[in-house]
């Protein structure tokens, strides 16, 4: 994810009610993984967390999946980004009333007043936790966004709420949806390789979505888990995904290289400024964020600065970055298989390469979201606020599958979809995730990729050993963490 990104103070806000029929939480069959309705009743929806993130929950749920779910109620601790997320509905549904809007502290008042049967978090990650047990303490099923949560503690809550209320738990991994993923799921599991006995992983951020982690809450480590559980978390439910496994040994190296104080320094990279909002010293600089020059930035953060005081924009090279940039991860599975992951937060382009060395054969997979980054690019009005890739412009990358078999010629696996703008966010995955999430479930899920609790634990527990293995310099042990 492209990524959430609400603030982390509190602050009252207003509440009202709903005109919507009467039903107590948790009194349907229905469950999250298929948002059905009920005898005709939609299920009646809140979102906490109303950052940039959940934008793409709140116009799925206010647009074409309405007639199956009622959006009703949004919470947060700052008041004006409620305000916003409601002026976008209202720009886009004439006629439509606002969505009521609590604070933080009012969750649970929220859940009551609204009837609320299915809560959608997309807060800060180190508060996914808390609110996902609130949720199914109150009979509420739960879609959370990835990360589901930050430590193996807060993951045990998670998965003790989930048996104790029988509620149900989706974790958002849109990249399961992506096309080419699933394709690569096919591969595996049709046998084209024979048995897989290593992966090797290398994902790349370029200069635009990498330096984005470091201007916001994600910096410190204590909101966000660092890279290896905000970001990674993705590709490491990935590797469990394709080969129907989860990790058993994991041993990691990984530090601040580039991004930093003291690194800035070294290079001459640093510039005197907190923030870039009204510094002189951020002009030309082309790691800053200009807040102003972003129609979506400015109304959901600069605009809502008085409320909390949160800065969507700070120094790259600045003080307060607890989380690694250069990361190398060995991982053993209980299948047999072993990983070599590289993340690096730096690079020239971004995206990823992915290859599978098996008994009959290698699996190989390219994609490049971005090809180059074009020095002191300002974010206009029309960017999302998300610098994640490209959508459009001569920087767009290519996607190649390729079979390598045995003696065999390569054969390129052409997979329909999942490339250009038109197929929405992370390669279409956005749209057929939200489809899979809110729709009805028609076609059931062949491919298995909905995720629940446990999906999100496992995929969490590698980059938490993998935080450890930095620390001590030796191999953890996951099940030393979290048994899951």
């Amino acid at each position: 994810m492209s990524e959430q990104d609400p603030c982390i103070a509190s602050v009252a806000t207003g509440s009202s009610g709903s005109s919507a029929a009467s039903v107590a939480p948790g009194s349907f069959a229905s469950s999250a993984a298929s948002a059905s309705s009920v005898a005709g009743r939609r299920r009646r929806c809140a979102v906490v967390g109303l950052g940039a993130r959940a934008r793409m929950f709140t116009e799925a749920l206010a647009g074409p999946y309405a007639g199956r779910i009622e959006l009703v109620g949004f919470c947060d601790v700052n008041a004006r980004r409620m305000a916003v997320h409601n002026g976008w509905i209202a720009a886009d549904h004439p006629g439509r009333g606002p969505v009521p809007a609590y604070a933080a502290e009012d969750f649970e008042v929220m859940l009551r007043r609204e009837r609320v049967d299915l809560v959608v978090v997309c807060s800060v990650d180190r508060t996914h936790d808390d609110y996902i047990v609130r949720a199914l303490e109150a009979g509420c099923d739960v879609v959370t966004e990835k990360p589901m949560t930050t430590d193996a503690d807060k993951a045990r809550r998670i998965l003790d709420a989930r048996r104790r209320t029988g509620g149900d738990v989706r974790v958002a991994f849109n990249y399961r949806y992506n096309p080419v993923h699933s394709a690569v799921r096919e591969v595996i599991a049709g046998g084209e390789i024979g048995e897989v006995g290593s992966v090797h992983f290398e994902w790349l951020l370029d200069l635009r979505h990498g330096a984005d982690y470091f201007r916001r809450w994600h910096r410190d480590k204590a909101n966000s888990g660092g890279l290896m559980v905000h970001k990674a978390t993705h590709h490491f439910d990935l590797v469990n995904w394709w080969l129907g496994t989860e990790p058993e040994t994991v041993f990691a190296q990984g530090g601040l290289f580039f991004y930093g104080e003291e690194a800035g320094r070294r290079r001459g990279l640093a510039r005197p400024y907190a923030r870039a909002h009204g510094a002189a010293a951020a002009e030309g600089d082309p790691f800053a964020v200009r807040l102003a020059d972003s129609e979506v930035l400015r109304a959901l953060y600069l605009e809502a600065e008085a409320e909390d005081g949160y800065h969507r924009d700070q120094n790259v090279f600045g003080a307060g970055v607890t989380i690694e940039d250069d990361m190398a991860v060995l991982v053993r599975y209980a299948s047999g298989v072993s990983l070599s992951y590289h993340l690096t937060a730096y690079s020239p382009w971004e995206g990823y390469r992915v290859a599978f060395n098996g008994s009959e054969g290698r699996l190989e997979l390219l994609v490049e979201e971005s090809t180059w980054v074009r020095p002191a690019e300002r974010v206009d009005g029309a960017s999302p606020p998300v610098m994640h890739g490209s959508a459009v412009g001569d920087d767009v990358g290519r996607t190649e599958l390729l079979v390598r078999r045995f003696w065999e010629q390569p054969r390129e696996v052409k997979v329909g979809g999942g490339e250009g703008a038109a197929e929405g966010g992370h390669g279409g995955g956005d749209v057929r995730m939200l489809a899979d999430l809110f729709g009805p479930r028609s076609g059931g899920d062949a491919l298995g990729r909905a995720a629940d609790a446990v999906d999100g634990a496992r995929s969490l527990v590698t980059g938490l050993a993998a935080n450890e293995s930095f620390e001590t310099g030796l191999p953890v042990r996951v099940r030393d963490l979290l048994d899951v």
